[in-house]
């Protein structure tokens, strides 16, 4: 792509961005000092190349998805916040009575206000809880409580309703089996011993083995859902964006904002990279967003952020925001 067609195609997202309206030949004349066939001529280009398309309503261009992808590792750079912007969010990283976990929701908070997008924090404790025992209650009439301890002192149960041909005693056994191989392992690492591990070794000496592996990988899983720290901010901006301006992809994106998996998609960053953008389809979301995740690590305490909106999104002002507010928090004394 030569200099004018990064230069159009640029100005294409950035004005698509700020307007919502497909962007014509014609706005773009005085922008780019070139004449409008020139520019039809290098837009006819771009959209062979798959970076813009017609909207179907217009004889303007809109950004595609490659074109969104291509301006972000390519064309996007870094912009200076403004001075309310860092206003509001010093107003956070000045209070010293936060604790990280806090001054980390809170900011996002602030955040999402600013751009109107949704916001996500996912956090944990970088010192992970170790697995210290599993319990098996029996509670009769083919009920049990299945209790999961740490060695912090965090204790969650679970009760399950055993199918009748249910041996108790394999349970129990299980347990036992459970409590011998994995005691000291990271909680967050028992669901992978216990499928890779375990249950191999339960298949051959337990008869109903998978009804027993799946009590034990619910009751660590729950412990997991229940003991993550896990905050939305503004759910409800994200429905409020005009591409979502129909009943049905309202409740479609409502509906994945609750869905379990979204914990394990905000979790999520392919690589090492500490910030990381997904557009459309790779966001594992919905294919008409991007997520911008960043991870963060203060104070021994670890977690991921994530801003989503749709792929028409102020990419440098979001990135520019969660850069600013990780640098602050993570330059913060540990608490």
């Amino acid at each position: 792509m030569d200099e004018r067609k990064k230069a159009l195609l640029k100005e294409i997202i950035e004005t698509y961005v700020k307007t919502v309206r497909p962007v014509g030949s014609n706005s773009l004349c005085k922008k780019l000092k070139c004449s409008s066939a020139t520019i039809r001529n290098e837009m006819v280009a771009l959209e062979n190349m798959g970076y813009i398309e017609k909207n179907h309503i217009s004889s303007g261009r809109i950004p595609s998805e490659l074109g969104y992808k291509y301006y972000v590792e390519n064309l996007m750079q870094p912009k200076d916040l403004t001075g309310e912007d860092m206003l509001k969010l010093q107003t956070i990283f000045n209070n010293n009575e936060l604790e990280v976990s806090d001054a980390v929701t809170k900011c996002l908070e602030i955040i999402s206000d600013l751009t109107n997008y949704t916001s996500v924090v996912l956090g944990k404790n970088s010192n992970d809880n170790l697995l210290k025992q599993v319990n098996i209650i029996d509670l009769d009439n083919h009920k049990i409580i299945a209790v999961v301890c740490t060695d912090k002192g965090i204790v969650e149960n679970k009760q399950f309703t055993l199918p009748e041909n249910t041996n108790i005693d394999e349970v129990i056994k299980t347990s036992e089996m459970i409590n011998k191989m994995l005691i000291g392992t990271p909680i967050n690492k028992v669901s992978e011993k216990l499928e890779f591990e375990v249950k191999p070794i339960i298949a051959k000496k337990i008869k109903d083995y998978n009804t027993v592996y799946n009590i034990f990988y619910d009751a660590f899983h729950d412990f997991l859902v229940h003991n993550t720290n896990i905050h939305v901010s503004g759910r409800v901006n994200l429905l409020k964006e005009p591409e979502y301006d129909n009943t049905e992809d309202i409740k479609r994106i409502a509906s994945k904002l609750e869905d379990e998996s979204f914990q394990d998609m905000v979790s999520k960053i392919d690589g090492n990279e500490e910030l990381k953008i997904y557009i459309g389809e790779e966001s594992n979301f919905d294919d008409n967003v991007t997520v911008i995740k960043r991870k963060y690590k203060s104070g021994g305490e670890e977690g991921t952020i994530a801003i989503i909106g749709p792929k028409r999104m102020e990419y440098e002002r979001v990135v520019s925001l969660l850069n600013y507010m990780v640098d602050k928090i993570e330059g913060k004394d540990g608490k």
